[in-house]
């Protein structure tokens, strides 16, 4: 008897917790379908960044100003996409190519950070951590950007997935660029193309010319990083890279 309860119990807590997760999968997708016509005011991201300057320094200093998409300059555009998912308007929302790309590089980055620290182990020098890329698309950052933390789980990358098929099965495009580049961090409290474009080149995101956007576009894995010397060589060079493939990009 008691173990027949024990097991009623447990069926009641999982059939509980499968309607909550359920329940937290509509309430992303309806807030997603209404961002098909309603601008979202700010990010999981944003919030999480707006506590730790107040945490930090006791203020907010945050620069950002919504752009519909007329108002953000094609060159932008082209060059984020070139930059950061040059496959954007082809995929359903994941690169699995990409994805298989940069395990292979990750693998080979943590094979020879194992041979270095092998070394500097026998050497009693301080180990090195292997520089690892990631495969996420636009729509992926987006997804994570919008509603998740910034913790590193098999459960999180899961509920990344689920989000991005919603964006793209719920919004075009078009629509996700949008919001994407009204959302994405260029530097400390500095927030989405309008804000980028003041900031770094004293114009309106719709002026912004070719090797402009194209050095913007080259900092966002890093804004804060690149923020310091955006006139870097590496900027620039990485610029350059990005300018040469900006002409193939097709725009949603």
């Amino acid at each position: 008897m008691k173990l027949a309860a024990a097991l009623r119990q447990l069926g009641r807590v999982a059939a509980l917790t499968l309607i909550s997760l359920l329940a937290l999968q509509l309430f992303f997708i309806a807030r997603i379908a209404a961002m098909a016509r309603i601008d979202p005011q700010s990010t999981a991201f944003q919030r999480s960044e707006a506590w730790r300057l107040l945490s930090e320094h006791g203020r907010i200093e945050w620069s950002q100003q919504w752009m519909p998409d007329e108002r953000i300059a094609a060159n932008l555009k082209r060059a984020v996409i070139a930059s950061e998912d040059a496959a954007f308007a082809e995929h359903g929302g994941i690169d699995w190519d990409a994805i298989e790309r940069a395990w292979e590089r990750n693998q080979r980055a943590e094979a020879r950070a194992e041979q270095r620290n092998t070394l500097n182990d026998k050497h009693s020098r301080p180990r090195i951590e292997p520089k690892l890329v990631g495969g996420s698309t636009i729509t992926q950052q987006l997804a994570k950007n919008l509603f998740l933390s910034g913790e590193r789980t098999p459960i999180r990358k899961v509920q990344e997935f689920v989000l991005t098929f919603a964006l793209e099965a719920c919004l075009s495009k078009r629509r996700i660029l949008e919001i994407y580049l009204n959302n994405v961090e260029w530097g400390e409290g500095l927030f989405g193309a309008q804000a980028a474009a003041r900031h770094y080149y004293r114009v309106d995101a719709a002026q912004l010319g070719t090797t402009p956007a194209a050095r913007l576009a080259v900092m966002l894995p890093a804004p804060k990083r690149f923020e310091e010397r955006p006139g870097s060589p590496y900027v620039a060079g990485r610029a350059a890279t990005v300018v040469a493939r900006m002409g193939a990009v097709d725009l949603p």
